[in-house]
This record gives C-alpha cells, sequence and structure tokens, in this order.
C-alpha cells in the first residue's frame, strides 16, 4: 500500500524557512502570517544555528527546527542539514564543523529529524552523504537556490542513491528568506494521522510525503507489473526506475508514450489517470508529475531493493 492508499490528513507543510534571527527579512511571528496567509497548514522555522520557538495560529502550525552545517570530507566540503522538530538548542561550534555523522547524530538524539538541505546548491556529491546512518533523506528541491542561481534540482543525487539501494526520502522547501519573492513556490504534502506537530513528524519519518511546486498527485497504485497514478492535469507522468529504465506518458502534439497507457484526460487533453509499465527488477521506483508550467511533484521511492 503505498501513501496514497492510507487514511489521514494532508497537510501543505513549508519545511524550510528562515527568520530575523538568523538571516530572513521577516521577524517569526510575521513569517508565520506570511505562511499561514499563503495557505500553508504547517511551517518549519529553520533558522541557521538558532531553534525558533513561535506560537501556532489557528490555521498554521509551527514546528520549531534548526538548520546547522557539517563538513562531507573536508572542512570546505560544508553540507547543510535540517534539525525538524529538534527540542534542545545547538551551539555553533568556535572552529571547524563537526562531521556529518555527528551532526545527524545529535539531531537524531534530541528529537529531531535530519534531512540533508540543497545538495546540488552545496556542490556535494552522492557518495559524500550516502552512507550517513540515520540520516532520513534530501531536498530534491529548493526554490531559493533555484530562483538565485539555478542549483534547486538535486534529482540527480536522489536517483543516485536510490540507484544504490539508499533508501532516503525526498522534501520539495522554498528555503526562503525574503518571503514574498522567493516563498510560496514549494511544498511538502505529508499524510498525517492528526494536525499536531507529534503527527507531522510522523509522517515525515517514515516517509507518509510527497514534494512538490504545483501538481497534486491524488492516488498511486503498484503492483507487480503496473504502476497506475492519478493526478492534477499534467503535461507528462514518469516512473523513474534506473538508468535506461522506466516509463512515461506525455500529452500533447505528438503524445509519446513509453511503457505508459493514458486512461484519463482532462477537457485540454492533460493525462489525468495513466497506467505506467514496472520494468522486471529495477532497484526503485518514484513518480515525476509535470504540469503544463514544467511545475513537478515527486514522490518518494515506491519501492526499493538494498544492494546484495
Amino acid at each position: 500500500m503505498t501513501v496514497f492508499e492510507r487514511e489521514g490528513m494532508w497537510l501543505r507543510c513549508a519545511l524550510h524557512a528562515h527568520t530575523t534571527n538568523s538571516d530572513g527579512d521577516l521577524p517569526p511571528d510575521k513569517l508565520v502570517r506570511h505562511y499561514e496567509w499563503a495557505g500553508y497548514d504547517v511551517l518549519a522555522i529553520t533558522d541557521h544555528w538558532v531553534r525558533t520557538v513561535e506560537r501556532s495560529t489557528r490555521r498554521t502550525l509551527v514546528i520549531p527546527s534548526v538548520e546547522l552545517n557539517a563538513q562531507c570530507g573536508a572542512p570546505e566540503h560544508d553540507a547543510h542539514v535540517l534539525a525538524l522538530g529538534v527540542d534542545a538548542d545547538p551551539d555553533i561550534p568556535d572552529d571547524e564543523f563537526a562531521p556529518l555523522q555527528e551532526v545527524v547524530d545529535w539531531i537524531a538524539a534530541n528529537g529531531g529529524l535530519p534531512y540533508l538541505a540543497h545538495t546540488y546548491w552545496s556542490g556535494l556529491r552522492t557518495d559524500q552523504w550516502e552512507s550517513c546512518e540515520g540520516l532520513l533523506g534530501i531536498e530534491v528541491w529548493n526554490s531559493g537556490c533555484e530562483l538565485e542561481i539555478g542549483r534547486g534540482d538535486s534529482t540527480i543525487h536522489f536517483d543516485e542513491a536510490l540507484e544504490r539501494g539508499r533508501g532516503f526520502f525526498a522534501l520539495a522547501t522554498d528555503d526562503s528568506h525574503h518571503p514574498g519573492f522567493d516563498s510560496g513556490f514549494a511544498w511538502t504534502m505529508v499524510c498525517a494521522a492528526e494536525r499536531s506537530q507529534e503527527a507531522v513528524l510522523a509522517a515525515l519519518r517514515d516517509g507518509s510525503f510527497y514534494g512538490s511546486t504545483g501538481p497534486e498527485i491524488r492516488r498511486v497504485e503498484v503492483d507487480d507489473a503496473v504502476v497506475t497514478v492519478e493526478c492534477s492535469p499534467a503535461a507528462s507522468v514518469t516512473l523513474v526506475c534506473s538508468r535506461g529504465r522506466g516509463a512515461r506518458a506525455n500529452a500533447g502534439r505528438l503524445g509519446y508514450q513509453k511503457e505508459a497507457q493514458i486512461l484519463a484526460r482532462d477537457d485540454r487533453g492533460l493525462i489525468t489517470r495513466v497506467r505506467l509499465e514496472r520494468p522486471y527488477r529495477t532497484p526503485y521506483g518514484r513518480i515525476e508529475v509535470a504540469d503544463a508550467d514544467g511545475r513537478r511533484a515527486w514522490t518518494n521511492p515506491l519501492w526499493i531493493e538494498p544492494l546484495g
């Protein structure tokens, strides 16, 4: 059973955003209001080395979090790690940052969930972080990094890790520092048992979510032969599996289909339901949906086979 077939409530979550407590433009209360007005159900405030605690509103649940630095190899290989829901205040080191494994261990020991931020923007290679024990996943998309220098898309790192049997999850985030300019472009849709910090963190811990910059993924069913997807109107729906393997349906004038069958379209000819053939013995599979404006949504791996 996929997350799309489970019971629960879907919550639109902003899981990476900054305030004046570090390098953001708005104070914490104003940032909460900003995301509330934008229709978000959950906001994780992730100031650099500062655990910001701010009251929730009727609409938006606020989860105190923090963004930490870590070394991925040499000191110049700087990684940023989100500590979602951490319940302790970090101490910034006087000299070099700690290795990634130590930072991830500290986050876990203090009740937080460690996710690696903007791997493409940071210039990291997959082999520098994929063996870290306890790391839950990465940002597959970071809007701020994309808007600033075009390095917000880390899907290649996600796929490299999955193909090697690493069971990571993928967030989509704003990483907002300048609300109004770099906010409201991405979100993580979490399927939680209830609207509470405990339930949201539990869902983020077990992969009960998908990331999006626009498209809605409404249902995914998986069996041994096919994957069936229902979504908001899409220009393409892709089953990403491994190098050279997978399936894709494309809408439009030519509408090329690769191991796929479109089952339903809207009145513009865009895809709303599709069947994708599942290749035999692939190490992993995930769904990626793109709409007519090029905005995308990413599922977590639907299956993953560890190496060996």
